[in-house]
């Protein structure tokens, strides 16, 4: 039975949603269990109102003294708060009493506790933050979403290899196609870094299909899209802004006159399915994909379902054994590469 770390004092609500979206997961998934890390009366409060008592049993407190603040520099999260609710929580993956480890909490230090605790699995230099982001037909996975804001070649590939094992464990494509983000398709565009980085996914065992613009994410012209993390967090942010935008655009033109709220009332039903297709609630939780533990960030102002999302997206990655797809992808591609020898000695290698 899959067992889910869980930071209750991260994030800008706490326990107050923390504790419930836990309730709410454990209601839907019978064979899985929670720890709730963190300030024991604050968890103690809420799970008062648990009705019940079958949730409850899967429900254990474990008391973390501190909490690592939502703008506290992260080298200052990881030296000075070893008893934070993060980093026990993160600790309890390390020491295999939890399986997985989710988190609303301060995205860099979440990073840099996990990646110093867990590591990160061989063959990989830094960790990266994935995310589904919705297609016309679909998903698709985008990595790095913020974690490392410049990248060598050699460690978009290894996103690349991430990204594909990732969504070959969840969604069950064997050879899941791969995209680069640019400014264009062509060879010729793109800074230096991309355009080796294309030439490196060309040679290697990876269902590369070229260069992708901006649009593509969302005709889903591939499974996977790679790109450093400050064009991908660019990305993110301006996603849901967007969704939230057209939102509220279509509210305001409703609510215009009479007439309009009339026409909303019609077509309300299929104002909700457009609204609920474009949630980014729906694809809250993001993976530290590499490290060599499941670690899963929710966005820090998620409301309960959303924070829910982001528990079964931990729970699904440790049930589909995405860190062992992880490792033989990233295994299968070192020994496949040119002048690789399946140790990770070859060009594809982690630096030092």
């Amino acid at each position: 039975m899959p067992v889910i770390a869980v930071d209750a004092m991260g994030g800008d609500h706490g326990p107050s949603v923390t504790v419930p979206a836990a309730l709410a997961f454990l209601e839907s998934v019978e064979a899985a269990r929670i720890v709730l890390v963190g300030n024991g009366e604050a968890i103690a409060a809420e799970l008062a109102k648990l009705r019940r008592q079958d949730v409850r049993e899967r429900v254990t407190v474990r008391a973390a003294s501190e909490v690592v603040a939502m703008n506290e520099p992260p080298a200052d999260a990881l030296r000075r708060k070893k008893d934070s609710s993060m980093r026990v929580a993160v600790n309890l993956v390390k020491e295999g009493e939890a399986d997985a480890c989710v988190s609303a909490g301060n995205t860099g230090a979440l990073m840099a506790i996990a990646r110093f605790v867990l590591k990160t699995l061989p063959g990989i230099d830094r960790p990266a933050i994935a995310s589904q982001l919705p297609t016309r037909f679909g998903d698709t996975l985008v990595l790095d979403l913020g974690a490392n804001v410049n990248c060598t070649a050699e460690q978009l590939v290894q996103f690349a290899a991430m990204g594909s094992a990732l969504v070959a464990s969840i969604d069950g494509i064997e050879r899941p196609t791969v995209g680069l983000l640019n400014i264009g398709e062509e060879d010729i565009k793109g800074n230096d870094v991309v355009k080796e980085a294309a030439e490196l996914l060309k040679a290697s065992s990876l269902n590369f299909v070229g260069n992708v613009e901006g649009d593509d994410i969302y005709k889903g012209t591939s499974d996977v899209v790679v790109c450093d993390g400050f064009v991908g967090n660019v990305l993110l942010k301006t996603s849901e802004g967007l969704a939230q935008m057209l939102f509220e655009f279509l509210k305001a033109e409703f609510t215009r006159n009479l007439f309009t709220r009339f026409a909303a009332a019609v077509v309300y039903p299929v104002l909700m399915a457009f609204r609920s297709r474009i949630d980014p609630r729906r694809y809250n939780g993001a993976t530290l994909v590499g490290l060599k533990g499941v670690v899963v960030k929710s966005h820090g102002g998620a409301d309960v379902l959303a924070f829910t999302n982001a528990l079964r997206r931990a729970y699904t990655e440790v049930e589909h054994g995405v860190l062992d797809r992880i490792s033989q992808r990233i295994a299968e591609m070192h020994a496949v590469a040119p002048g690789g020898n399946g140790d990770g000695t070859g060009p594809l290698r982690a630096h030092a």
